[in-house]
Parts: C-alpha cells; sequence; structure tokens
C-alpha cells in the first residue's frame, strides 16, 4: 500500500512538474474572489457572518491587468443584522507574466456600504500591497495575496457624525490571504 501511495506522489509531482504553463498574456480573462462562512458560540450569545465577493481581471497588456470586484456580506450577531455591499476596482503589474511564476503588485479602491436596520453607512479605502502567482497548469493557479499599506474613510452613518479615518502600514505577515484563479 504504501508504495502504491508513494507511486502516486510520484506520478502526479511529474505530471505537474512537465506541464506546460504559460502564465498570463495579453488578452487573459481571469476570476478569482472570496468566500467566507462563519459562526461563533460564546455562552448564549452567538454570531453568524457571511461574505462572498467575487472578482473578474483582464490583462490589457503583458504585465498590467484591470479588474473588478462586487461583493456581499452579512453579519447576525444576536437579533441584530447587518448588510455589506461592495463594489471594487484593481490594477496588477505582473514582474514576470508569462512564466509559472510570477510576482505582481497590486493597487485597488473599495466602496462599501453597511446596512443594520435603519442605520446606513459608506466605507471608502484605498489600498497596495503584493502577491505571487504560482499556475498548477494552463488555466489554475494558486496565489498569495499581501496588503501592506491601506487608508478608508467611513462616515459613520452621515448627519453630523464623526468621519472615521484610517491608516495601516503593515508588516504582519499573518495577514496574507491565499486562493486560487481561473484564466480562461
Amino acid at each position: 500500500m504504501k508504495k502504491v501511495i508513494l507511486a502516486a506522489i510520484a506520478v502526479m509531482t511529474f505530471g505537474f512538474a512537465s506541464a506546460q504553463t504559460t502564465g498570463f498574456s495579453k488578452g487573459d480573462v481571469f476570476v478569482s474572489g472570496a468566500f467566507n462562512v462563519g459562526s461563533e458560540k460564546t455562552g448564549e450569545a452567538k454570531s453568524n457572518n457571511f461574505t462572498l465577493v467575487p472578482s473578474v481581471g483582464y490583462f490589457v497588456s503583458e504585465n498590467i491587468a484591470i479588474g473588478a470586484k462586487l461583493g456581499f456580506g452579512t453579519t447576525k450577531i444576536g437579533d441584530d443584522k447587518t448588510n455589506d455591499f461592495t463594489v471594487g476596482a484593481f490594477g496588477r503589474y505582473y514582474f514576470t507574466p508569462a512564466s509559472q511564476f510570477s510576482v505582481y503588485g497590486q493597487a485597488g479602491l473599495d466602496l462599501t456600504n453597511s446596512k443594520s436596520g435603519d442605520y446606513k453607512e459608506n466605507e471608502f479605502g484605498a489600498n497596495v500591497g503584493l502577491g505571487l502567482s504560482y499556475f498548477l497548469s494552463n488555466h489554475f493557479a494558486i496565489e498569495a495575496t499581501w496588503v501592506g499599506l491601506g487608508y478608508s474613510v467611513n462616515n459613520n452613518g452621515g448627519n453630523g457624525a464623526e468621519k472615521t479615518n484610517s491608516f495601516g502600514l503593515g508588516t504582519d505577515l499573518r495577514a496574507v490571504t491565499f486562493g486560487v484563479i481561473y484564466k480562461f
């Protein structure tokens, strides 16, 4: 049994190593996104959350991709429910787009509208970060992204409320996100 498992691992490793992967090129389209479901309970207090944020990108040149995302999230704590709607845009510069392994820089803008009952607030955010893509095949790649610099402003419901401005410069490598992308 041990030999069969080792043989299967060797075949898969050889298959991945010999696959002809070309990375990205002008005109390529890719899809990715975020999905999260969570629940927490402490004593009688319970909270649930759900987030879905699909994104799509298009290579306008060999090194530059532009993209957009549209997202929905909901959080329920006890009887209080908050819905979030997000729209965003991003740009990426790939340093080695045509290879199996590529490093990129990304800048993005997001606008999020949150509503809980009659209370509404808007938040605008901008961020800059780094990422890595590694192609497993011609169509699938895994990614790791780290947002290192971010700024946001939240109107806290408006109507005379003071705005909250947030700025962050991070070196916290625990905040790296991992994902899968599909290239058409």
